[in-house]
């Protein structure tokens, strides 16, 4: 598929998928929603990829929010159409599909904000694993200035990343806020010079598809990111319990150790496409998003 608001670039193990629509700040569009998923679904096949970075074409903006007039003519919210039934699926908001895709990703999530980013624009990097800032980066969760509510999910996926009290707070104001505040918040893990941050965001990807299983890390995110929800740390027992027999059984465990021993880089065999473990999605699979 080609793209015409994304950049999907894919090399030594790292896929880089750059929101392109530099002249308009990088708005989001049901196009670009569209094109992301399609993106994901490239990704987590491919077996050469092992991290996606995301970032924002230019040097203004990561993503200044959705696009009220998008050039493709399609609503981003919702269909323009009176809809009775609140469970239409014309209904359903355009960044919660893009979020729920991203929370089922299979590699690793790596933000690299370059800019504004601004209503969706921030909400779409929540389900990111890490986030970085360039120092010129600005957030806002500006949807109760706009006469709406947070959209893509954020009402749940903030306040695990920052807390419920610094979620409300910037949800309820509106404002915007700078990369230090976000940083000292902990919505990213570091800022840096707009001129550094790509090359900050290849090093951690570089390190994970360097130096680690594929199969390890799939299962550490979709452990991480549901587990906690959980209402009994024997939901986490149960899981690690099957996870951490299937795995030392492996080929990736042999490796693991034998690199080990022998100090040197490792080179895991199992691919994510076809050697998951056999409980795997023990939670029973999502529900869609399309």
């Amino acid at each position: 598929m080609g793209y015409s608001q994304i950049d999907l670039h894919i090399a030594e193990g790292i896929a880089t998928l750059t929101l392109n629509r530099p002249d308009k700040m990088n708005a989001f569009t049901g196009t670009m929603m569209n094109e992301i998923i399609d993106a994901m679904d490239r990704t987590d096949a491919d077996d050469s990829v092992r991290a996606v970075i995301f970032t924002g074409a230019g040097e203004r903006a990561f993503c200044a929010g959705a696009d009220l007039t998008p050039d493709d003519g399609r609503a981003v919210f919702s269909n323009s159409e009176p809809v009775e039934d609140l469970s239409d699926p014309r209904v359903r908001d355009g960044g919660g599909l893009l979020t729920l895709r991203l929370y089922q990703s299979k590699k690793p999530l790596i933000s690299a904000c370059n800019g504004a980013a601004v209503g969706v624009g921030v909400t779409m990097q929540l389900p990111m694993d890490i986030r970085l800032a360039s120092d010129n980066a600005r957030y806002g969760f500006v949807f109760a200035r706009r006469g709406i509510v947070p959209e893509a999910c954020s009402s749940w996926f903030l306040p695990k990343i920052v807390g419920i009290n610094q979620a409300l707070e910037w949800c309820m104001t509106g404002r915007i806020f700078g990369a230090e505040e976000a940083l000292k918040a902990g919505l990213v893990r570091s800022v840096h010079p707009q001129g550094e941050l790509i090359d900050a965001a290849r090093g951690l990807a570089r390190e994970i598809a360097e130096n680690t299983s594929a199969i390890s890390v799939a299962m550490t995110r979709a452990m991480l990111w549901r587990i906690p929800s959980g209402d009994h740390p024997m939901e986490a027992h149960k899981v690690d319990s099957r996870a951490i027999y299937r795995l030392s059984k492996g080929a990736d465990a042999k490796e693991g150790v034998q690199s080990f021993l022998e100090k040197r880089a490792p080179d895991f065999p199992l691919r994510v496409s076809s050697d998951m473990p056999d409980f795997y999605p023990w939670w029973g699979g999502e529900p869609p998003y399309k």
